[in-house]
């Protein structure tokens, strides 16, 4: 691990602007995610900007019935919120299916959303990487492929996101409240936040240089059955292969996102409207521009029959 310097922030406002002076500092919060690429020196940052002192650690309800979600409320206790279990179940479960209970313990709402992706040429310095150096290729192309995704991938990068409270996030239209280094606040809708990667994959969201996440807030609660299932390969501590979040109201209609498969939670609204027509054509339209390697190719089928297993657990 390389040496750096550190402190402790005392308002979002002035972490902004300490990380805006210094490209390579980082913010730290649960660093479940970033110590271990610093050990690895993936991240090499000169300075660690602690935010565990913002006072961002708190759940309260919103005037216009929602929740709005610090940025720093432990993954634990925002699963485990009576009002999150009540009204927003999807969320809950995508929480308790990722990671372990001591990750979770640690991790916070905005170290989850922008954890890096777990593509293993993304962690092998020894391989090319436009994600982790610009310019020098995707040893991943050609590669081993089985976990990368099978669509909204590019030329230049194949990786997929991680989270699993993510999808869970774009199937709630969750939003992503920040501060910016000259101290103005923004509310970005969460499928804005994640950027597909183009010829610039090292640029994972919208967010400009020092920005902070401060709060995630969630619209009023829609009802409807919530389902949330994760395929791995293992039973604990695995990333998924494919995830489905699915919210289905009594009338059939609903809203489904899925994990997995892209290089952010993918959601394609048109593909709700054919919820009625089952699995296989909303499958269909989610992933009308996938694709696949030879390695991956049975994601299609996993999403189908996933999505046809969410359907009929949804029903009742």
């Amino acid at each position: 691990m390389k040496p750096f310097t550190y402190e402790r922030a005392s308002s979002p406002a002035e972490a902004a602007a300490a990380a805006a002076r210094n490209p390579a500092a980082r913010f730290i919060a649960g660093g479940t995610n970033l110590l271990d690429l610093m050990k690895l020196e993936i991240e090499t940052p000169s300075q660690l900007i602690d935010v565990n002192g913002l006072a961002l650690d708190t759940i309260a309800a919103t005037p216009d019935g929602g929740l709005r979600i610090g940025a720093l409320v432990r993954n634990t206790a925002l699963a485990a919120d009576f009002r999150v279990r009540r009204d927003y179940a999807l969320l809950s479960r995508a929480l308790l299916a990722g990671a372990s209970g001591q990750l979770r313990n640690k991790a916070t709402t905005a170290g989850n959303l922008l954890q890096r992706t777990r593509c293993p040429y993304f962690y092998d310095t020894d391989q090319a990487c436009n994600k982790r150096r610009p310019g020098s290729g995707c040893a991943a192309i050609g590669g081993f492929t089985r976990q990368l995704a099978v669509i909204g991938a590019s030329e230049a990068c194949i990786a997929t996101h991680p989270s699993d409270m993510a999808v869970a996030l774009r199937a709630l239209d969750a939003r992503v409240e920040t501060v910016r280094p000259d101290g103005t606040a923004r509310s970005i809708p969460i499928a804005d936040l994640h950027r597909l990667p183009g010829e610039t994959p090292h640029l994972e969201t919208s967010l400009v240089p020092g920005e902070l996440i401060t709060a995630v807030t969630l619209p009023k609660p829609v009802g409807g059955t919530h389902v949330y299932r994760k395929v791995r390969d293992r039973a604990s501590y695995a990333f998924a292969l494919v995830s489905v979040a699915m919210i289905r109201q009594e009338d059939g209609t609903g809203r489904v996102a899925l994990g997995g498969v892209a290089p952010k939670p993918w959601r394609v609204e048109a593909a709700e409207a054919e919820m009625a027509r089952g699995a296989r054509t909303v499958a269909a339209h989610l992933l009308a521009d996938a694709k696949p390697t030879t390695d991956n190719a049975f994601k299609l089928t996993l999403v189908e029959r996933t999505l046809g297993a969410v359907m009929a657990e949804a029903r009742g």
